[in-house]
């Protein structure tokens, strides 16, 4: 076999181990879907300002909220709809009305009834969403201002909620509704919990680290110190490394060690991410770059950008959820 030939094989295995990716292209109001090798195979129009998108329990539907403005400290009334889209069919099957809540940012799936928690700015706080009866259920005080991103705990029973003009995280019992406040820094944003379910991750973008919040007593147990502005944050399926983005100045994506909780590299991204997910495998991570209408592609393994999504002018792509 020629040098060629054997290039191609490892490009193919290479392209058939990647998963296509489905992109809420912010400033289009579309949902994009790409495949491994980064074609746009089609896309689905949703609301305004679409920020992020989780997929159903049952892998059938994904969920993106239509915040309705672009930024999250720009001013105005927003959207208040959810939509839902067809993963088979990629197409939309509906919407989930909010009625009086507006601005549905971050959302997260309840690993057991499959609902919906979302977290919303206009008023400050946090639903708790019906996708099948496409209702709300309750609503939730977050105790703070700007709520962002939530994650859920083991088994669902609490949720936790970044508040991130208040520093601090809002970890929330689903059951009673009843709020417990944990300082964390500056700005937090994205989370993530560790495979075993003891650790919660928080980013902290202003004060440039890393928190660790124990599940078994919500309280902070250790910070990470990282590189400029990290914002949102995912974890290997071992638990050994956490891999984030760099937002603003800090335009990379940083790699740390959970046991020593020291930043072990950065790879850089020539702009500013917004976002970053991990394949379920957690061999590539896709961190959006809205300014410059990319998704970069990363080898978590080799830290390096093997492919670089290039979407549709004034797409302004944010999160790319892996599909497979």
């Amino acid at each position: 076999m020629t040098r060629v030939m054997r290039t191609l094989v490892l490009l193919t295995v290479s392209l058939q181990a990647q998963p296509s990716v489905a992109v809420v292209e912010k400033i289009a109001g579309k949902v994009g879907f790409y495949s491994a090798s980064g074609e746009r195979t089609s896309d689905v129009k949703v609301g305004t300002y679409p920020h992020e998108i989780v997929r159903s329990r049952d892998g059938k539907q994904l969920y993106v909220t239509d915040n309705g403005i672009l930024w999250m400290q720009y001013a105005g009334k927003g959207g208040n709809t959810i939509s839902i889209i067809d993963v088979a069919t990629r197409t939309k099957a509906g919407v989930i009305d909010l009625g009086e809540y507006r601005r549905p940012h971050g959302m997260a799936v309840h690993p057991v009834t499959g609902q919906i928690v979302v977290t919303i700015e206009n008023p400050d706080g946090l639903l708790l969403v019906d996708p099948v009866e496409r209702t709300v259920v309750r609503k939730f005080d977050v105790q703070g201002k700007s709520p962002h991103m939530v994650l859920f705990g083991p088994g669902g029973k609490r949720a936790y909620v970044s508040n991130t003009n208040s520093g601090t995280v809002a970890s929330i019992e689903i059951a009673t509704g009843k709020t417990k406040l944990i300082p964390t820094g500056k700005y937090p944003q994205g989370g993530v919990l560790a495979p075993d379910g003891k650790t919660i991750y928080v980013t902290n973008a202003e004060s440039n680290k890393i928190v660790l919040i124990s599940t078994a007593t919500d309280k902070v147990i250790g910070e990470i110190a990282t590189s400029t502005y990290p914002n949102r944050v995912t974890i290997t399926p071992d638990g050994k490394t956490l891999v984030y983005s760099l937002g603003q100045a800090g335009k990379a994506a940083g790699f740390a060690d959970t046991a020593t909780r020291k930043e072990t590299g950065t790879v850089g991204l020539e702009g500013e991410p917004l976002s970053l997910t991990l394949s379920k495998d957690g061999k590539y991570a896709f961190s959006g770059v809205q300014a410059q209408g990319k998704i970069h592609v990363i080898d978590v393994g080799e830290r390096k950008i093997i492919r670089t999504i290039v979407t549709p002018k004034d797409a302004g792509p944010d999160p790319a959820l892996p599909l497979e």
